[in-house]
């Protein structure tokens, strides 16, 4: 219900933008529901998007940016349309200005999106805060089976190219293609990134020094990246 209450003010919020460009404002909340199939597009393909090759992620993340971008042109192009026909009631498409500006263009188009998906992404954590629920399981596919684990009984997760480990207590290690940097959003704050290449339980951290962790028996190298957030936690 609370994340309903955000999307409503969101579109809100957005519609009285676009009251500055001339629309009305029933057409304003209209326009201003089209940056949402945007902002969770964002929400869902970035977690996707997997840094293992730092030219690879970039080039997958412009692409994607470049494809929703495009996508919300289009959609508002359509929108601008429908409004003039329904406003003139006619096929007459010379009683009413051309598609602003500021909606064709990609620089506002983005920025909106972001401001959406990021505040969208902070309310989340702040109701998981704020209302903790019931630990549920995490389930994914290896090897074509489906796994649920309690976040609890995972050591970590190790990312190699294409392939990630999830491994867990009892010894037990689950292939799996989800990459790491979605397993980080899957898994939330009770897991720190030490590398480009693990995410550890902090709860089943043994030892740190400036090199490397000891998690569940296995010693895992801390990145100079990652070090001083390693440090801090």
């Amino acid at each position: 219900m609370l994340s309903i209450s955000f999307w409503l003010a969101a579109i809100l919020l957005v519609a009285a933008v676009m009251t500055s460009l001339r629309y009305g404002f029933a057409e304003s909340v209209f326009i201003g529901t089209l940056f949402l199939p945007g902002a969770l597009a964002v929400k869902y393909f970035y977690p996707k998007v997997s840094f293992s090759d730092r030219a690879s992620g970039i080039k997958n993340t412009t692409f994607i940016t470049i494809g929703i971008i495009l996508a919300e042109m289009m959609l508002f192009m359509i929108a601008h349309f429908v409004l003039q026909v329904m406003r003139d009631d006619s096929w007459n498409f010379y009683g009413w200005p051309d598609l602003p500006d500021l909606l064709s263009n990609p620089a506002f188009i983005a920025i909106m999106i972001s401001a959406l998906a990021v505040g969208d992404y902070f309310f989340e954590k702040w109701l998981e805060k704020r209302y903790p629920s019931e630990k549920k399981p995490v389930t994914f596919l290896s090897e074509r089976k489906s796994i649920s684990l309690m976040a609890d009984e995972i050591f970590f997760v190790e990312s190699s190219d294409t392939v990630t480990t999830v491994v867990a207590t009892e010894d037990r290690h689950y292939r799996n293609k989800t990459p790491i940097s979605q397993w980080e959003a899957i898994l939330g704050d009770g897991f720190i990134r030490i590398h480009r290449s693990y995410l550890v339980n902090n709860t089943h951290i043994e030892s740190f020094d400036k090199d490397s962790v000891l998690v569940g028996g296995y010693e895992l190298p801390v990145s100079r990246k990652y070090l001083k957030a390693v440090s801090q936690r």
